[in-house]
């Protein structure tokens, strides 16, 4: 069986990071390696940033140091007072090379080599080096001098920011389908945290090292280490807390009230439709929380329902169950918006917020689903489409369809 051709934007990205990198390789050995000690040096601390590149950071930047210490190098104009001349090919060089060399741990982990990674990470300094090193060595910015120069460092870096920024929601809508300008908005959004200490970091190294030499990286690298650690707590403390709330979702599947799986599959489904249609990351996460304990008012039963599947239910008692749900989920001390969730997914479809709706559909879908064998997911789909409009909203449906259609998505199995 044939692989599938990657998407066309994917190669294009993909390619033109593989040309650029080739070129530049073929100039830097046709010239050799100029300002070696700079060259090593910055070597080393992309290295190393790269080594200790968070793979689950959750973060869109995994790899602050060396993204810092790529920027700084492609921005360095003068070296303890002396100006420079590598190039811009040359940065391209080095910082791949770096780059590659300090991925050795993670393949060796079998996370490795991400090549969205490194396109992106080629792509990005060669569009900031390019832009600054010919025109520095002509001699453009010689009347910069002072506060001017250093704008003149985060403008161009601010750029650079954006135009990665536009690249990750490019590769992430080539892999995945997902919309592209909620993927971009998100992105956007995530600058302003690591990205804000990379573009600072990256622009005092290359002003500090011109003034003091290679000595300035190791102390300019210590705030953003430290940054980086407290980002990787911050994201730990979420998955702790996330977690949390997938154990008491649990609970239902313990007691014997629904199958096992079925919490897991609903929130990763609805989470895959909630992004199609374009919702914001904090918005995902309520719709994920919400998807988890959707089921949990059934603990307040005598007798469980067959199967666990509320959706045949009259509506009356899928209120009720509902919210006795949002009830328990406020005692749990969870976000509110994910109590409301929970309360109105029994709730006409007109008058449901959009992530009730999307649990809703998604939960009648799942539990359809999953008994009907090999017809079981399509059976399920025509019978929502036929009850859209009343009990299930349209675009949600259809939202669902196109996540299904895409193939993309990996449920959790039963057991």
């Amino acid at each position: 069986m044939n692989s599938p051709r990657p998407p066309v934007l994917l190669a294009l990205v993909h390619g033109s990071a593989a040309l650029l990198a080739a070129v530049c390789l073929g100039v830097t050995l046709w010239t050799g390696l100029a300002e070696r000690p700079a060259a090593l040096a910055f070597g080393v601390l992309v290295a190393v940033g790269e080594g200790i590149r968070w793979n689950g950071a959750g973060v869109r930047e995994a790899a602050p140091l060396g993204a810092a210490g790529a920027l700084s190098y492609a921005l360095l104009g003068e070296h303890a007072g002396r100006p420079t001349d590598h190039g811009a090919a040359q940065v391209v060089t080095v910082v791949l090379t770096a780059s590659l060399l300090g991925s050795v741990p993670h393949i060796a982990r079998g996370h490795g080599p991400a090549c969205d990674h490194l396109a992106r990470r080629a792509l990005t300094v060669g569009f900031v080096a390019v832009c600054f090193q010919p025109l520095f060595n002509r001699g453009t910015f010689d009347d910069w001098i002072g506060p001017a120069y250093a704008l003149l460092l985060l403008a161009l870096l601010s750029l650079t920011a954006l135009c990665d920024a536009v690249l990750a929601a490019a590769l992430a809508h080539a892999r995945t389908g997902w919309p592209f300008g909620p993927v971009l908005r998100d992105g956007l959004r995530a600058v302003p945290g690591i990205g804000t200490a990379v573009i600072a970091t990256g622009a005092v190294m290359a002003l500090a090292v011109a003034v003091v030499g290679l000595w300035a990286l190791p102390v300019f690298s210590v705030p953003l280490l430290l940054a980086q650690l407290s980002f990787r707590r911050y994201a730990a403390v979420r998955a702790t807390y996330r977690q949390t709330i997938a154990s008491l979702a649990r609970a239902t599947e313990i007691a014997g009230y629904t199958p096992c799986g079925h919490a897991r599959r609903v929130a990763a489904l609805s989470r895959a439709v909630g992004r199609d249609l374009g919702m914001t990351e904090p918005e995902l996460t309520v719709l994920e929380y919400a998807a988890l304990m959707h089921d949990i008012g059934q603990l307040s039963l005598v007798d469980p329902v067959p199967a666990g599947a509320t959706a045949g239910l009259p509506e009356t008692e899928q209120r009720r169950i509902a919210l006795l749900g949002g009830a328990v989920v406020r005692r749990t001390g969870v976000d509110p918006r994910v109590a409301t969730v929970v309360e109105r997914q029994a709730d006409p479809c007109r008058e449901q917020p959009l992530a009730a709706r999307i649990v809703r559909a998604v939960n009648a879908y799942e539990e359809s689903a999953r008994g009907g064998g090999p017809e079981g997911p399509l059976t399920a789909l025509e019978e929502l489409r036929l009850a859209t409009g009343g009990t299930y909203a349209p675009e949600v449906v259809e939202s669902l369809a196109r996540v299904l259609a895409r193939g993309c998505l990996t449920l959790p199995t039963a057991g």
